[in-house]
């Protein structure tokens, strides 16, 4: 099939004789899997590269997460995790910017644009974020708090209209994780400790974010994979004195069950989890790292063929403007090199590199045999069918004044309010009436 050009108001051209003659094209709506196909065959080694690297980007270019020509033109990298946001308009404007950067590359595959959750209160660089005009609602814990999927998935629904509004596609979220330590900083983040409610709620979310079809809503990215609660004297995973998790008394199989819930909802994509997950059975190495945690429990018993994002930098570590630097998290492999951290994440069965923007260490490794261009097309086929279902390749962009009438509207602001009124919890004594 001939290279297909868009326009920025989203038409799709192509040479339809290979004489350099753009003529317009009709969609032919192939299914997803013959155009994932199609497309793979006509990538470079380089092009798969950037499919495999999830960077980070703020609006307007600035350092150190810059967004423009080198890392989309150049490392060919597509998926970008937004760390602020701006007004409505303002962030609807930046992902059409990027998205006719995108269109100017050989093969002008959209760019698909991620974020952390933006309608709760908690506002953390590294988990959630605060701003951009989003209707303000009850953190996971609160919407648990509600036992009411019905209000759940109306709240998802309404948050993924927003995000999309202003061209945000792949949601980092929810976190299925139990919140069983009760010292642990991120139990706001959680659907609760109980995993059956916390499934239901999951659930719920999952399908309302991700509406009937991914074309009409935003993908999830379940997290922490196998289950990020159990923390070891509830330290943050971030850092080195956080690696280590206690799974007591065998109960992986009980921080499985909020997962299960998000996979038969049709959770689009899962991230892995940072800490070793020690007491679980699985070996005791970072989750990312585990070929046993991925490709034979995910996988193979769970029966996930989407795409798996290992959980950010776990190669390299992370500067975050005005509050210092973070390390690599690659708990239980730090002995090992750069490049051998690198092959036990792609045995292991991890698609995309969160945080990454090392292109050359995909292309070196394919380069020098270490890696075969099978096991990145296996990835690369994967990250593409949800650009595919997502829409992108259709209409990438989005109307900035839409944006801006959308997001943060009353109607959406008072869900959030009655979403909020619902998740109070009264506490009465033990045997008080």
């Amino acid at each position: 099939m001939p290279e297909l050009v868009r326009h920025h108001d989203g038409t799709l051209f192509r040479d339809l004789n290979h004489n350099g003659t753009m003529e317009p094209y009709e969609d032919p709506r192939l299914p997803v899997e013959d155009r994932v196909t199609d497309l793979l065959a006509r990538m470079t080694p380089e092009e798969k590269a950037g499919l495999l690297c999830h960077g980070r980007m703020l609006a307007g270019d600035r350092e150190p997460y810059r967004s423009g020509a080198e890392l989309i033109g150049e490392r060919h990298i597509n998926h970008f995790a937004m760390m602020q946001v701006p007004s409505p308009g303002e962030m609807a404007r930046w992902n059409n910017h990027v998205q006719d950067l995108a269109a100017a590359t050989r093969l002008g595959i959209p760019v698909t644009l991620s974020s952390d959750p933006r309608h709760g209160v908690v506002s953390n660089p590294a988990t959630a974020h605060t701003g951009g005009g989003f209707s303000p609602g009850p953190e996971p814990i609160g919407l648990a708090a509600t036992d009411d999927p019905v209000l759940v998935e109306e709240f998802a629904r309404a948050v993924a209209g927003e995000l999309r509004a202003v061209g945000i596609r792949l949601a980092l979220h929810p976190m299925a994780d139990l919140a069983t330590e009760p010292r642990w900083a991120r139990i706001s983040g959680t659907f609760g400790e109980d995993a059956d409610r916390a499934g239901r709620m999951l659930a719920a979310y999952v399908r309302g974010m991700q509406g009937d079809s991914l074309a009409s809503g935003v993908a999830c990215m379940t997290k922490h994979f196998p289950g990020h609660g159990p923390q070891a004297d509830g330290e943050d995973s971030h850092f080195a004195r956080g690696k280590w998790q206690a799974f007591s008394g065998n109960n992986l199989e009980q921080h499985l069950k909020p997962f299960e819930a998000a996979l038969g909802a049709g959770t689009a994509q899962m991230m892995t989890c940072y800490s070793i997950p020690g007491g679980s059975g699985l070996p005791e190495v970072g989750a990312s790292f585990s070929r046993e945690a991925i490709t034979g429990l995910l996988r193979e018993r769970l029966g996930f063929d989407g795409v798996v994002c290992s959980d950010f930098n776990v190669l390299t570590g992370l500067d975050i403007p005005g509050l210092g630097e973070l390390p690599p998290r690659n708990w239980g492999v730090e002995h090992l090199s750069l490049t051998e951290q690198l092959l036990k994440l792609l045995d292991a069965g991890v698609d995309q590199l969160g945080g990454e923007t090392r292109t050359a260490l995909l292309i070196d490794a394919v380069r020098d045999g270490s890696v075969t261009e099978d096991r990145i097309d296996a990835s690369a086929r994967r990250i593409l069918r949800d650009k595919f279902r997502l829409g992108l390749f259709e209409d990438p962009y989005v109307d900035p004044e839409a944006a801006e009438t959308l997001v943060g509207s009353p109607a959406t602001r008072e869900l959030g309010r009655r979403a909020q009124r619902r998740s109070l919890v009264r506490l009465t004594p033990a045997g008080a009436r």
